[in-house]
């Protein structure tokens, strides 16, 4: 099984800039980040010490998302956000430096909450052309778009499956950009109701990226109730080839205990 651990979210108690050697000693060879600068336009520094903390760990970065704002402060993506617009076209081509220089193909942009001074119409026309955007500039170095239904955030308008593939398809229908997949997120379409199992029968062929925590808790694998094991199964079964992106919060001592009886066949 092919694992990139989610060094956003994972291994916090490491200063950020640790946290891929950390997942290399721990024994996995693929790295994902959330946007890991505190600004959309980042100083040419603190790009090249993110990058050659990547390459001298000696691992792959697998995914990267764009600036998606202040997430602590419950930000969740630019995308639709009038206002910042020109923050979020900034960012496309600082991402795709880092993909280009790095390897790296599979771009997570978050859709943005709805604002309250804002119509849904306008911000979805806004995310068209945004999304397409983000596609042309990452298209030049072979990249994808991601986009997923979230879970945890009132204001995030994409729950479910179809709320993703149907903004996905405006995006095609509208401009033509054929880069641009769904992030299926196991745990946050679980925890929001979905039928995951048939999501995946009607869908694996549109994932672009497969990311998984248990639930409740989103905790690590096997610390709740989700068939996490079976979904991924059947999704390889129907055409995904590609990472499993390790997206749970778990303690640096008893992250991976699971992946270690696994690979034990326990």
């Amino acid at each position: 099984m092919t694992y990139s651990v989610n060094c956003s979210i994972l291994l916090t108690e490491l200063p950020l800039l640790e946290r891929p050697a950390a997942a290399k000693a721990a024994g996995f060879d693929a790295v994902e980040f959330w946007w890991p600068f505190e600004t959309s336009v980042p100083g040419d520094a603190a790009v090249t010490s993110f990058e050659r903390t990547i390459t001298d760990a000696g691992v792959q970065l697998t995914g990267l998302n764009f600036d998606a704002g202040d997430m602590p402060a419950g930000d969740r993506g630019l995308v639709s956000w009038k206002g910042r617009c020109s923050e979020f076209r900034d960012n496309i081509d600082v991402v795709a430096g880092i993909g280009g220089r790095l390897g790296c193909k599979a771009f997570n942009a978050l859709y943005g909450n709805r604002q309250g001074d804002q119509t849904p119409e306008a911000q979805d026309e806004l995310a068209v052309e945004n999304l397409a955007a983000a596609a042309a500039g990452v298209a030049r170095i072979g990249g994808t778009v991601l986009l997923e239904s979230v879970s945890g955030a009132p204001r995030y308008p994409l729950r479910t499956a179809e709320d993703a593939l149907r903004a996905i398809s405006r995006v095609r229908q509208e401009t033509g950009a054929d880069n641009i997949k769904f992030l299926a997120d196991f745990y946050h379409l679980a925890v929001n109701g979905e039928d995951v199992a048939v999501v995946i029968e009607n869908h694996a062929q549109d994932f672009g990226h497969i990311q998984i925590a248990d639930d409740p808790g989103r905790g690590a694998p096997e610390t709740g109730g989700l068939p996490l094991d079976t979904w991924i199964a059947r999704s390889r079964q129907l055409g995904y080839d590609g990472y499993i992106g390790l997206e749970y919060r778990e303690p640096a001592d008893s992250a991976f205990t699971w992946v270690t009886r696994k690979r034990a066949g326990g």
